[in-house]
């Protein structure tokens, strides 16, 4: 068998997910946005890609993805890392500036503004940078390393998107996993993958470590955030608040249908 062409998000949260990865004989590692990541896979140029969990229901390839079991990056409460920010009360906000890298978090902001929001904004992409997004729009949605650095103050509200979910659905919300077509991995593939998980996890103040070394700050606060914030399992919870998001997401008009979960072989 030839080597798993693996396309993976370059972010903190994804570490844990592809520790050691790199050294592996089986496995080819590129690192991306996660929205490149849904681009290379829908285009075949790899064969499992960290996808946006919103990009499963592609309408072009939906029919022929299945997921790795109980991998994720996902969260229970705050993530940290997924938040709108706003310089006014958000039920006054008329226009949302989206990170270009995310979609996943893009529908659930619509979801957000259609069921708890009860807003209409428009909404206008452009790149992570907040006062350039402020600068046009009442909002900002900002995703991944530069949403975890940037908090908010005196004037700018940081709104974790991670908890306004919990808030509203009581479910854990689940913002990529790996995803490939159908007989792209088999059971041995998928082992080594959540192996590389656990280890990852049993070593994520290291990852945080190697990851910020130029900041001794900004370690102690991606160990936290590995450790407290991004959780990494798709289990029966993760599973029905995956659900959940995906018929708020017809719902709202991001997706068509919803495709039901199709597991690889462990």
């Amino acid at each position: 068998m030839g080597r798993v062409r693996l396309g993976a998000v370059g972010y903190l949260n994804a570490r844990p997910l592809v520790y050691h990865l790199d050294a592996s004989p089986r496995f080819d590692l590129r690192f991306d946005v996660p929205s490149r990541c849904a681009e290379l896979l829908h285009e075949g140029a790899i064969d499992l890609g960290l996808i946006p969990s919103i990009e499963y229901n592609h309408p072009i390839t939906r029919t022929e993805y299945a997921v790795v079991p109980d991998l994720a990056i996902a969260s229970n409460g705050p993530v940290a890392s997924v938040a709108i920010y706003t310089r006014r009360d958000i039920r006054d906000v008329r226009s949302v500036a989206l990170d270009t890298s995310s979609r996943t978090s893009v529908a659930l902001v619509r979801v957000l503004c259609q069921r708890v929001f009860r807003i209409t904004p428009r909404l206008e992409h452009r790149g992570p940078d907040l006062t350039d997004m402020l600068s046009a729009c009442d909002a900002a949605l900002i995703i991944g390393d530069n949403a975890l650095v940037q908090d908010g103050d005196a004037v700018t509200r940081k709104h974790d998107l991670g908890e306004i979910w919990m808030q509203m659905a009581g479910l854990p919300f689940v913002y990529a996993f790996w995803a490939g077509r159908r007989g792209a991995v088999g059971p041995h593939d998928v082992e080594a993958l959540q192996q590389a998980r656990d280890l990852g996890l049993r070593h994520s103040d290291e990852i945080a470590r190697e990851y910020f070394a130029a900041s001794p700050d900004r370690q102690a606060m991606g160990a936290r955030y590995l450790r407290d914030n991004i959780k990494y399992s798709l289990g029966e919870q993760e599973r029905a608040g995956l659900e959940l998001f995906y018929r708020y997401a017809v719902e709202a008009g991001v997706i068509n249908c919803a495709e039901p979960l199709r597991l690889f072989e462990k």
